[in-house]
């Protein structure tokens, strides 16, 4: 069975209300939402899942990435990998906004990162839902950041430290 495409996802963040818009046209509340030097840094409750207290996200619009983990409801849960996407990122201070590129890392913590969402990826790639340059685009920053993961072990906190990002990951 293939992958279904659909167009791109595109996402808006409205850091001075604090909402975060979807391309499927769902808007969602973030408890937290800040600028940063690097970035924007985001959270927001997930009260639809199960096992996911919160969500939090960076938007690092340099290294054309999205950092995402999920909270635990639990203390004693598994914590789940975080994932790494290749995103572009506009903005300002008010607006971003991020296209989905459709590839990504997950990097569980302890062991190898691995490339994820590759069937989506190649799903849109052959759908045209992805430019060629978006798709370039893509490989290059998985490829770029697996490189430079694998130099810093698979350590997420390393890898950020040497991108000059020093705030913590997973954020407490």
């Amino acid at each position: 069975m293939g992958a279904v495409t659909s167009p791109q996802l595109v996402d808006v963040v409205d850091t001075i209300s604090a909402v975060r818009s979807y391309s499927s046209g769902g808007t969602r509340q973030l408890s937290s939402c800040r600028v940063e030097r690097w970035g924007l840094r985001m959270e927001c409750p997930t009260p639809e899942d199960p096992f996911s207290d919160s969500e939090v996200t960076w938007l690092m619009p340099d290294l054309g990435l999205r950092l995402t983990t999920h909270r635990a409801r639990s203390r004693h849960a598994r914590s789940s990998p975080s994932v790494l996407t290749a995103v572009r990122v506009q903005g300002d201070h008010r607006h971003w906004q991020t296209t989905d590129l459709l590839l990504g890392l997950a990097v569980p913590g302890g062991t190898t990162a691995r490339i994820v969402r590759s069937e989506e990826f190649a799903a849109a790639v052959a759908g045209r839902v992805l430019r060629p340059g978006d798709a370039d685009q893509a490989l290059r920053i998985v490829h770029r950041t697996l490189e430079e993961l694998s130099q810093h072990r698979h350590d997420l906190t390393s890898w950020l430290t040497y991108r000059g990002i020093y705030d913590v990951w997973p954020p407490l």
